[in-house]
């Protein structure tokens, strides 16, 4: 809702960023205190057992697992953080203002000025633009959209492979019972 109101309803497009900052919150407090499959501590791997068990799903002998996988538990991480960062970037563009909460930017270059201005019309005094914060607004908003894709096309095979329903599992937290082989 949020990506389809960004340009045309801005109080739909702001009510629902807050929503996902709201539900974003939620979801890490069920990641600390929700049941066992539920919390980070659980499934959030590290980068060898990931990169180990993409390699295992190329060549189909990946486990089974009750929980995330860890490909899974990645993918939990990647969309909290670009939620996360799509939200904030959209509260600091909400009110101009906002932006001089902002560390100040690294000067990395120095600055060549070609018009007779001051150099800084359009920027906050810590560097930012609008401009800026909107394109990384933008640019996080359309990387959910590919992080979304990819969860929803391994949540697929993730099905096909392990031959359950992993979309109402989400929704009803069963699954069929564990095989010897799976992974708790």
């Amino acid at each position: 809702m949020a990506w389809l109101s960004a340009e045309e309803l801005d109080t739909v497009h702001e009510i629902a960023g807050y929503v996902v900052a709201g539900l974003v919150a939620f979801r890490l407090v069920w990641g600390l205190i929700g049941p066992r499959h539920a919390r980070f501590a659980h499934f959030v791997k590290g980068p060898r057992a990931v990169l180990a068990y993409l390699k295992d799903m190329t060549g189909g002998r990946e486990r089974r697992y009750l929980g995330h996988n860890p490909a899974g538990g990645a993918m939990v991480i990647a969309l909290l953080l670009t939620l996360s960062g799509t939200a904030f970037t959209g509260w600091l563009l909400e009110e101009p203002d906002r932006m001089a909460m902002l560390p100040e930017l690294p000067q990395i270059v120095a600055p060549a000025w070609a018009d007779d201005d001051d150099g800084y019309e359009g920027y906050g005094q810590n560097g930012y633009s609008a401009e800026m914060l909107g394109d990384v607004h933008e640019t996080l908003a359309n990387l959910m959209l590919l992080l979304v894709a990819l969860h929803v096309g391994g949540v697929i095979l993730a099905s096909v492979r392990h031959k359950e329903n992993l979309a109402r599992a989400m929704v009803t937290g069963d699954k069929r019972a564990p095989a010897p082989s799976d992974m708790p």
